[in-house]
């Protein structure tokens, strides 16, 4: 699960933009890896890697560096990085979009304050649609085990066949023996 996501300019390490979790009590916990982060804005420089994974117990933030911005996430450790890096070309696509000229202008922190409804309503869709695939591969693997079940159901059944054919052949063959050895 997106627990936070900022964004900075990389340059400066000015945060534009942010959104944090809804619940008052995860929020109050999270001001310490906000914290974090922000430090971690001030140290990415132009030679950074443009995407990059770091662990923060018991959480990874995920950051992407697109056009001298900085996309970051923290997630839960079981979130998937393919979701977390996914969830970030999303944001950064939007953001760029719409702000991207407006970036390099930027002198006040949170001036792009207002995209948080954008990655709001991402964040719900993403998770909505995460839903959605786990709810149709948990029928998909229902389905795999149904016939499963009935292809073994068939096996066995094919198996009596399969066996009874050779004890007609062998009583058969056994009655032709005996037929021509009385003659």
């Amino acid at each position: 699960m997106v627990l936070l996501t900022m964004i900075a300019r990389i340059p400066d390490g000015l945060p534009l933009a942010a959104s944090m979790q809804d619940d008052e009590q995860v929020g109050r916990k999270l001001i310490e890896y906000q914290n974090q982060a922000k430090l971690l804005f001030k140290k990415l420089n132009f030679q950074s890697p443009k995407q990059c994974t770091i662990e923060s117990v018991p959480y990874y933030f995920h950051y992407l560096i697109e056009r001298d911005v900085c996309y970051l996430v923290l997630c839960e450790k079981n979130f998937s990085k393919r979701s977390a890096f996914s969830f970030l070309e999303d944001i950064a696509a939007e953001f760029n979009k719409l702000y991207g000229r407006q970036v390099s202008t930027v002198s006040r922190p949170y001036t792009l304050i207002e995209f948080d409804n954008y990655i709001q309503k991402a964040k719900k869709n993403y998770i909505d649609s995460r839903v959605r695939r786990n709810l149709n591969s948990l029928n998909n693997e229902l389905q795999d085990v149904q016939r499963i079940m009935v292809q073994n159901i068939d096996d066995v059944l094919q198996r009596g066949t399969v066996l009874s054919d050779p004890m007609f052949i062998i009583s058969y063959l056994d009655l032709i023996y005996f037929k021509n050895f009385k003659l």
